[in-house]
């Protein structure tokens, strides 16, 4: 291996796979490795032969769930992908509507209202409460950054989230809804932040409710999340970017000064300006700074009083669980292409808070009903700690418990900046996410 490349990229996780196929289309030389011989890391794609060995070892799957090669597993969900449209990675990935979003509310799930047509029917809230929220709703909707007539004399950068809510008056019960299941924050902390963030995260998702005119904003690939991984790696290639799975060891090399300057793998050695990886590639350069818990379940029904929804996201916020940070429980089923016909896939998840995640994801499997089987496992978070500019190395963090996909994107949208020193045009064309939804 005598070329030099501009960046390397270890491992193919979600974040590395985008990130590879962002660079390249940039015109960056990029080489992409990883140890194992399939694509996505965490967010890959298990067949059931697959689960079952990493779950249960050599037992073999039950005959009454159905064709093997028909299941297609996600282990690190997400579901907003309208914000990476603008790669056209749409050309390699057929999308569906997820039908549902739901929120938590004293043990009962709700359909989650996000206008002020549907706050007005939503059982979430009394009459005295629906018409205060439907105000609130209103300003959102009209709110234009560049128009100060819609601004109401309040300066969003200054005001905090929790001075707008108070304008409005709403209740405990509806800024937990409004803030977690809306506008996607994992704790309370946004309510003491300039609201400009909240204002504009409920925005995103009105509107990308109204583009679907599904149930739901969330859009879903068919076959899985592992598709997206792939599809970015196709992108990658595409614009001359080289891919090698399957390479042992992969070690990042440094010179004296401590900047990298390659990889090798099995006595070879590729040399390199960058190295980009997830924090497994470089254990001596990120801290540890939580555990996620997760579930996985095989049912044979919808999630009840779902309106029998064959996909829905449910948020269970943090102050109807007495926890810290929020639980997610996200449905699909044969109607996405990851399961055979009549079974559908369950995922639980949460920051963990505790050692026990049976006990600890309890209130989201509760929802389920019955199921045929459940695959607990929790995982480490990792964050960098190295300093990019004096050793050229370019670590994403682990994936939370959230199952959309803000904080990928943007974590993502963060080190393409460091690598390039250019921000990155997201000026997306929903559009084209639209046409693909519905194939």
């Amino acid at each position: 291996m005598d070329e030099e490349y501009d960046v390397i990229v270890l491992g193919t996780g979600l974040k590395e796979c985008i990130l590879s196929g962002l660079l390249s289309v940039d015109g960056l030389k990029v080489l992409h490795m990883d140890r194992n011989d399939y694509y996505g890391g965490e967010s890959s794609s298990l067949n059931l032969t697959q689960l079952w060995k990493r779950f249960r070892g050599s037992d073999t799957p039950q005959e009454n769930l159905g064709a093997i090669r028909e299941y297609n597993f996600i282990m690190a969900n997400g579901t907003l992908v309208q914000t990476l449209i603008h790669t056209n990675v749409t050309k390699y990935l057929n999308f569906k509507a997820v039908d549902g979003s739901f929120v938590y509310k004293k043990g009962k799930i709700y359909k989650v209202p996000a206008t002020d047509v549907e706050a007005l029917k939503s059982p979430l809230m009394g009459l005295f409460e629906k018409r205060r929220a439907r105000k609130f709703f209103i300003y959102v909707q009209d709110y234009d950054e560049k128009d100060p007539k819609s601004h109401e004399g309040l300066d969003l950068s200054k005001v905090t989230a929790r001075e707008i809510i108070s304008k409005y008056g709403l209740e405990d019960d509806t800024i937990d809804f409004i803030g977690h299941a809306l506008a996607l924050h994992n704790d309370d902390d946004y309510l003491d932040q300039p609201a400009i963030d909240f204002v504009m995260r409920i925005k995103l998702y009105a509107e990308s409710l109204a583009r679907f005119q599904g149930g739901s904003p969330y859009i879903y690939p068919l076959y899985g999340l592992g598709e997206l991984p792939q599809a970015f790696a196709r992108l990658s290639a595409v614009y001359g970017g080289t891919y090698m799975l399957n390479k042992p060891e992969c070690k990042v090399e440094f010179d004296s000064s401590g900047k990298a300057i390659g990889v090798t793998s099995a006595g070879e050695t590729a040399k390199c300006k960058k190295v980009v990886c997830d924090p497994s590639y470089l254990s001596d350069k990120v801290k540890k700074v939580g555990k996620v818990a997760r579930a996985v379940c095989i049912m044979s029904h919808p999630i009840p009083d779902t309106n029998d929804a064959h996909s829905v996201q449910i948020i269970l916020p943090q102050k109807q669980l007495g926890r810290k940070s929020d639980m997610y429980l996200f449905c699909c089923s044969y109607a996405h292409n990851v399961a055979p016909k009549g079974k559908y896939i369950a995922f639980v998840s949460a920051e963990a808070e505790t050692d026990n995640p049976e006990e600890e994801l309890k209130p989201g499997i509760e929802l389920l009903g019955p199921t045929d089987e459940i695959f607990y496992h929790s995982y480490d978070t990792y964050v960098p700690t190295n300093q990019q500019e004096e050793d050229n190395c370019f670590i994403s963090g682990s994936y939370d418990a959230t199952t959309h996909f803000e904080s990928t994107v943007s974590d993502v949208l963060e080190m393409y900046t460091k690598i390039t020193g250019k921000t990155l045009d997201l000026s997306v064309d929903l559009s084209a996410a639209s046409a693909a939804a519905e194939n």
